[in-house]
């Protein structure tokens, strides 16, 4: 693995939603997340990242540097036992013997291992203090919930399965079918959640202090390469008739530089920063998204129902000095 990252980073992802749910509430019988208050559509952090996790997974092979610690049918626990001995048959001298507790050393040691072995740990941190115990890491990527930009239509729709999962339940639907003299009614009921369209906005920071610090992740130029990469493709790979057609339509990279003349003083703010994130990433700033009224007018609409409703204007001009405008989509 490389030197981690030098700068910080802020980006703007935009995806969309077309006829599917982009993200089911379980506390709401899988309706598609929004907020109460206005209507708009929400996608936690939580979905993406997990989007993000599957594309690494397919695409490295889920191989030492680039595996996944939360991977479905995963054991956390397991995993951070196998790390200890890992650690301990690198170097027994080094960790020493277990004398009841586990030590901090020990601890560290174990941390150290899953950070270079696991991509998710290095990007987004991990809590490893179950189990035999690994610490705790704080990532440097992190993501806001993704927001839509005008009130969503949530919608149940009905459906039906021409089938049934058990003879048992033929023969009883048989026997009512006998009884009323109609056709056997082997159909099971079922509903289906959906929106007829959502356009999203998902703020993202990357921190270069938590990949460098002491105890950090050591998040590098490959890793980071990497999750453009998956950001750009993570839906591709994701399809399902539930989610109906998800499509990302911009990803906006903003990289700090720094400006000073002196190459340590430019240094120490290409990783800290030279703006605030918000004026960098917050719709109406750098990046404004507004309807296409022309396009709407010409499908007799009056709601966004596809992306050519939405125009995306870039004001290069209100870039600060000392940060730079990567546009990967």
């Amino acid at each position: 693995m490389s030197q981690p990252i030098q700068n910080r980073y802020d980006f703007l992802l935009l995806f969309d939603c077309a006829s599917g749910n982009p993200n089911g509430d379980p506390d709401a019988g899988n309706a598609p997340r929004m907020d109460p208050e206005d209507m708009h559509g929400l996608v936690s952090d939580v979905a993406i990242k997990r989007k993000i996790r599957n594309y690494v997974e397919m695409a490295r092979g889920n191989e030492s540097p680039y595996n996944i610690f939360i991977a479905h049918h995963g054991h956390l626990n397991e995993t951070i036992r196998i790390a200890h001995d890992k650690v301990k048959e690198e170097g027994p001298e080094k960790y020493g013997k277990v004398k009841g507790k586990i030590s901090r050393d020990q601890v560290e040691l174990a941390r150290q291992w899953m950070c270079r072995h696991f991509y998710d740990v290095r990007t987004f941190g991990a809590v490893m203090s179950t189990g035999k115990d690994a610490g705790q890491v704080r990532g440097p990527v992190q993501l806001t919930f993704s927001r839509s930009l005008d009130p969503i239509l949530p919608m149940d729709i009905s459906i039906t399965r021409m089938a049934v999962t058990d003879p048992k339940e033929a023969k009883s639907q048989d026997e009512t079918a006998e009884a009323t003299s109609s056709d056997p009614p082997y159909q099971t009921m079922g509903r289906k959640n959906m929106i007829p369209y959502g356009l999203y906005a998902c703020q993202g920071f990357i921190s270069a202090h938590f990949a460098q610090q002491p105890k950090g992740t050591g998040f590098c130029e490959e890793d980071l390469s990497l999750l453009w990469e998956a950001l750009e493709n993570m839906f591709d790979h994701d399809r399902s008739s539930s989610k109906g057609m998800m499509a990302i339509r911009g990803l906006k990279i903003f990289k700090h530089v720094g400006t000073d003349t002196n190459l340590e003083q430019r240094a120490r703010q290409a990783k800290l920063g030279c703006t605030p994130a918000q004026k960098l990433v917050e719709l109406g700033q750098v990046v404004e998204v507004k309807k296409n009224e022309e396009a709407m007018q010409k499908d007799v609409l009056n709601v966004p129902r596809k992306f050519s409703h939405y125009k995306v204007i870039i004001h290069k001009d209100r870039i600060p000095t000392g940060v730079e405008l990567i546009e990967r989509v």
